[in-house]
């Protein structure tokens, strides 16, 4: 989502798209203070880089890659996700890659052969998102009573 939008569909923070980078040090020097290091651009890359990987598809890509422990075919993987389409999967896949986080290997074999697994990266995101996931599941409770 880019800052235009971001800011319309928070209107009720009362703020202007030139009020961003006000915003942003707002919450950097105040309980945000684990992105007061990062320039504005670095900001605004750690952001968008948050809201590809949070997405629905790329946690459960993550998750199916994790859980194989090694390389699965790209048809192993939409088995494994339910509702999921192969564009969208292929979509997901591509973006994943290209953020570093799954590697992609092809064997030029007859069909072609591909197969992706979490690299060094992906596999350092495990650790925290499961940690996020268990701090979510300890207050579902919480959060079916708002």
């Amino acid at each position: 989502m880019g800052a235009g939008r971001w800011f319309r569909a928070h209107s009720a923070l009362n703020l202007k798209v030139s009020d961003e980078l006000r915003y942003t040090y707002q919450m950097v020097t105040n309980e945000w203070d684990f992105c007061a290091e990062l320039t504005p651009d670095q900001d605004q890359m750690a952001r968008a880089l948050l809201e590809r990987i949070s997405g629905k598809w790329s946690l459960s890509v993550i998750r199916v890659l994790a859980e194989a422990g090694g390389p699965l075919r790209f048809s192993r993987i939409l088995e494994r996700i339910s509702g999921i389409s192969q564009k969208v999967l292929t979509q997901n896949l591509r973006t994943l890659e290209r953020d570093g986080l799954i590697s992609r290997t092809l064997y030029p074999q007859v069909p072609p052969r591909v197969e992706y697994e979490l690299t060094g990266l992906g596999e350092g995101l495990i650790a925290p998102l499961g940690a996020l996931w268990r701090w979510v599941a300890q207050r579902q409770s919480e959060f079916a009573a708002v």
